[in-house]
């Protein structure tokens, strides 16, 4: 309301101007980007980081670098396929290449997304117990049992709210880093100059990196998410049939993408180097599950360490498997010509929350089977091998097809990171194949 003398607005109005700048800022658009970034930090991936970092020390910091331009190259495609067409990935599948294709990819990602969702609980379980006391499979079905709740009874438009927000949880890691010594100069060094013997136990842990790092299951949630995202915005349309200037969505898309991608591979960055710093510098090579590389550290570095290490699994648990469900719900119900989506009440997408479901709850059920969680993340991890790579080339090939994109089929850039990727991802897959 102006003041009566002077005409002035009362500072409420410049309240509401920064408000209003603020949400016009960049960091106030990330969405699908960032959400997807911190879910390929999920706690099967920070065994797997972990893992790298207590066996080679220093010398696997060079992977993180490397992948950074690799896996926001792939996402950012992903990202564009659903916001220039308004379909999920497994939509765009279907409607371009044989059934074959499509039946292979999702009956595949099925699975493996079970079975990682199998490793990703049974660590939060177990992290719980070491920080809570209580049981690890009742914390393990608190979490599962959390994790659907929200998704099925949470509007999409809350529940990401939630997730950006957890997403606060990766600064743990960095956190970690404030309460040991770490020799900056050699971490520069050897992040450009590595040193270690190239062979069979070498190559597995690189395969074991760049396959955690780049998973086809963050494929599917980013394109689907950036759907979610089009229809909850009044009046938004698909790009391909807007005539509207799209520049500034396809910015907030790569903006958001590559600022999601650095986020999560910045984290992996300081998992590697955290471990390398404390457990290799102790003499603690082998580490099998996340929980493990938080309970060494804890007499090396602290309690402090140790708790930030350990909620940090939590946090990215929490938006890990619903990310992990989720995908398989987009793939399998875009499939099938289902309705789909968060935003939808559980009435009006049975077959989608009936995947998401199904999904969570096989996890659980294989920590009661003779199917042990570590058995279960191999597994997963040789599924997603097999499907990366033939996968990274339909995507390609989608967002070359201008059948599919119109005039906003990929970069050249793009692309070349692309291939590039998907040639380190199948050299990775081959390697995991040949014995010895």
């Amino acid at each position: 309301m102006p003041n009566a003398d002077s005409g002035a607005p009362v500072p409420a109005n410049g309240l509401r101007i920064l408000w209003d700048r603020l949400k016009e800022h960049p960091l106030a658009r990330v969405g699908p980007g960032l959400i997807t970034g911190v879910a390929d930090d999920d706690p099967s991936g920070i065994a797997t980081y972990s893992q790298a970092g207590a066996q080679f020390g220093l010398n696997m910091l060079w992977t993180m670098p490397l992948a950074f331009p690799l896996m926001s190259a792939i996402q950012s495609m992903c990202g564009c396929i659903g916001r220039v067409t308004g379909k999920g990935l497994a939509a765009n599948i279907k409607d371009s290449f044989p059934p074959v294709v499509l039946l292979t990819v999702v009956s595949l990602l099925l699975v493996a997304n079970i079975l990682n969702i199998a490793a990703d609980v049974a660590a939060m379980g177990e992290v719980a117990e070491l920080v809570t006391g209580f049981n690890r499979h009742l914390m393990t079905a608190f979490f599962v049992f959390a994790t659907l709740l929200l998704q099925v009874f949470i509007p999409y438009h809350r529940y990401v709210s939630f997730l950006k927000w957890l997403t606060l949880s990766l600064l743990a890691y960095a956190a970690v880093l404030f309460t040991v010594h770490v020799p900056w100069g050699e971490v520069a060094l050897r992040t450009v100059w590595p040193k270690f013997a190239f062979n069979s136990t070498t190559a597995a842990v690189i395969v074991g990196v760049f396959g955690t790092t780049i998973s086809p299951y963050l494929f599917f949630w980013q394109a689907s998410e950036e759907v979610e995202d089009m229809q909850a915005k009044p009046g938004a349309v698909a790009l391909a049939s807007d005539g509207k200037d799209p520049d500034q969505e396809l910015r907030r898309i790569q903006w958001d993408t590559w600022s999601g991608m650095f986020y999560s591979d910045i984290t992996a960055f300081f998992i590697i180097l955290a471990t390398a710093v404390t457990l290799h510098v102790a003499g603690i090579t082998d580490i099998d599950t996340a929980a493990q590389a938080a309970s060494a550290l804890r007499p090396l570095a602290g309690d402090f360490a140790y708790i930030l290490f350990a909620l940090g699994i939590l946090g990215v648990g929490m938006i890990g498997v619903p990310v992990l469900a989720g995908s398989a719900g987009y793939a399998l119900s875009e499939a099938m010509g289902w309705r789909s989506g968060l935003e939808r009440k559980a009435s009006d997408a049975i077959g989608f929350y009936s995947v998401i479901a199904i999904s969570v709850l096989a996890g659980l059920a294989i920590q009661y089977s003779p199917i042990s969680p570590m058995k279960a993340l191999f597994w997963s991890a040789v599924i997603n091998g097999v499907v990366a790579v033939p996968l990274m080339i339909v995507i390609i090939l989608l967002v070359s097809k201008k059948s599919v994109m119109g005039k906003f089929t990929a970069g050249r850039l793009t692309t070349v990171l692309g291939w590039i990727a998907t040639a380190v991802m199948g050299a990775a897959a081959i390697r995991m194949f040949v014995p010895g």
